[in-house]
């Protein structure tokens, strides 16, 4: 184990998420939503496949024992891309990422639902704070009933949001389903080629030809994509999940320094309060994760991490 290492990694894959991410913004308002997950679907088999090639896992980090819940994974996860690609293109950078921090509260309950996890009184409050910190971030968006277009348009990016936290929270219950038989390389791998396959379903509901600059952002994307999820699974190799997960916020930080220089998003006092409630809650839960670890291993001295 190597704590700070595997920090580092983290933290790397963040801040290239959150350049990806900018990439896809700066492309958004004329390149649809399904084309743009194309392309960094496509363009991140290339690095994928790179990595898996040095690791010497071709082909047996290819293989897959639960077929069909990598293509449920595909399918919730794709959705939940596409949803907030099309959410980048309404809404500012820095509340795109506070909303879609209640992906990891649903989680919670998510899990509590359909794996039977136990979810007890504490981990239940964080959940509602933080899904109080979303609330604050969107509320002076949800104004459907508003005359003026772009104010619907900014409560279009929200449910967007909103509905991407949702698939991305069932798709990481999917997860944790297949890392029981299948290996990370296949799961990553085979999501980035389910993703291909489907992001094509769209080709007829208006894809554009991109300028030379556009082509080169997207592909940028996707390349940069592929390196951030390679770099996210390898943290884990160094460092406990416990340690590196709170670290997933730090992507608020560079959405907001991403946001301000590129786009010149300035956000407002309500949206960082509200982020701020949800990272909080984030973190509660993280704390309460760990504690409740280190308990089960107290009891449980002679188990190792596979069980």
């Amino acid at each position: 184990m190597n704590p700070l290492k595997g920090i580092a990694l983290k933290v790397s894959a963040i801040a290239l998420f959150s350049v990806m991410a900018a990439l896809i913004k700066a492309t958004a308002s004329d390149v649809p939503a399904g084309q743009a997950v194309f392309f960094r679907s496509f363009f991140a088999l290339f690095v994928i496949f790179g990595w898996l090639i040095y690791r010497r896992e071709l082909p047996r980090g290819l293989r897959v024992q639960n077929g069909m819940g990598h293509v449920w994974r595909g399918v919730i996860g794709t959705t939940a891309m596409a949803m907030n690609f099309a959410a980048l293109g309404l809404l500012p950078l820095p509340e795109v990422t506070a909303i879609g921090f209640a992906a990891p509260l649903l989680t919670v309950i998510f899990a509590a639902m359909f794996l039977g996890e136990e979810v007890r009184a504490f981990r239940l409050s964080a959940v509602g704070l933080g899904l109080i910190g979303v609330t604050i971030v969107l509320w002076p968006r949800i104004t459907f009933f508003d005359a003026d277009q772009a104010s619907a348009l900014a409560s279009l990016g929200v449910m967007l949001v909103l509905g991407s936290a949702v698939f991305r929270a069932l798709a990481q219950i999917h997860i944790r389903k297949l890392v029981q038989t299948d290996q990370t390389s296949a799961i990553v791998f085979y999501f980035s080629l389910t993703a291909t396959g489907l992001s094509l379903l769209t080709l007829p509901f208006g894809w554009v030809v991109p300028t030379w600059e556009q082509a080169a952002m997207l592909t940028i994307a996707g390349l940069i994509g592929g390196f951030a999820q390679i770099l996210l699974t390898s943290c884990y190799r160094f460092a406990p999940a416990s340690v590196v997960a709170p670290f997933d916020y730090v992507a608020m930080l560079f959405a907001l320094l991403i946001g301000y220089v590129w786009f010149a998003e300035i956000p407002t006092k309500q949206m960082l309060i509200g982020a701020t409630v949800v990272i909080l809650a984030g973190v509660l839960i993280i704390w309460r994760e760990r504690q409740l670890g280190i308990k089960r291993g107290r009891a449980r001295p002679g188990i190792t991490p596979q069980g």
